[in-house]
């Protein structure tokens, strides 16, 4: 029996291809996986919504699985539908984002119960952050003032050539108040400070009384890092950027090519003949 009892997996650029679907083959490993009782996370910086069609698609809300929404913002039981890990973005905080985002001519997003809520609806990386979640945008003129729900995390998009930059200017000015991450060379993730994908999956697996040896993470970006890194075994996609493949433990096949599958099959069912 594998000593991996939980399989934590990014989405976009990992678990799905780059059509966002989830191949034949690998949605066999991970049901097969599932029935073997091993545990499937879905790890995304995506919110809830945005994570519940894959989470269906897989069953876990048959065999026990967990969605980790917003970069680990959000652990839920897909079976009981119990929230087991929760941070909520510091509300004194929100406006002062919304404002350096203006400023630095990037747009700040976030969600409500069923899409994204916005200043500029019609922006190509909102919509792109729709069309990645199959979501609606709802266009407000004030987004701080429209926000009146806890919220996980604020999700500022912008030209990939400017985002290097408002990272680390963000990361500067925000130092010791939030955790700020790139999750796409167009999105920066900021959260509440200290979350992100590992810390919220050594939570779980305390709950779940299990060890990061217990746990296999597969990833392929920046914010991927730290759980790769925290994991047992850490697996890098083989479109993976250079920091994550440095950091895993193994590479598998990039994401079009069957690469968490094939993972699974390897190090969760035993299966030598996977190449």
């Amino acid at each position: 029996m594998t000593q991996y009892k939980v399989v934590a997996l990014d989405l976009d650029g990992t678990l799905t291809n780059s059509d966002k679907v989830i191949t034949p083959r690998t949605q066999a490993a991970l049901e097969e996986a599932a029935r073997q009782g091993v545990r499937i996370v879905l790890a995304s910086g995506r919110p809830t919504v945005g994570i519940q069609p894959l989470a269906d698609q897989l069953r876990l809300g048959e065999n026990g699985g967990c969605i980790l929404s917003y970069n680990g913002g959000k652990i839920i039981d897909c079976q009981t539908g119990e929230v087991l890990v929760q941070h909520e973005f510091p509300p004194e905080l929100i406006e002062t984002v919304c404002t350096y985002a203006r400023y630095w001519n990037v747009v700040a997003l976030t969600y409500d119960q069923t899409g994204i809520v916005t200043e500029e609806p019609e922006n190509r990386y909102v919509l792109e952050e729709a069309r990645i979640n199959g979501i609606p945008v709802r266009g407000v003129p004030d987004l701080p003032g429209a926000i009146t729900w806890p919220i996980n995390k604020l999700l500022l998009v912008g030209d990939p050539v400017d985002m290097p930059h408002v990272e680390e200017l963000m990361q500067q000015e925000f130092a010791g108040r939030l955790s700020i991450y790139r999750s796409q060379p167009f999105f920066i993730e900021t959260m509440p400070l200290g979350v992100e994908k590992s810390a919220s999956l050594a939570k779980l697996l305390k709950v779940l009384g299990l060890q990061a040896e217990n746990l296999m993470a597969c990833g392929d970006g920046w914010n991927d890092l730290p759980m790769i890194e925290y994991a047992g075994l850490g697996v890098a996609m083989g479109n993976a950027v250079p920091p994550v493949k440095a950091a895993a433990d193994v590479v598998t096949a990039d994401n079009d090519h069957d690469g968490v599958g094939l993972a699974v099959e390897k190090y969760i069912l035993g299966r030598e003949d996977h190449a």
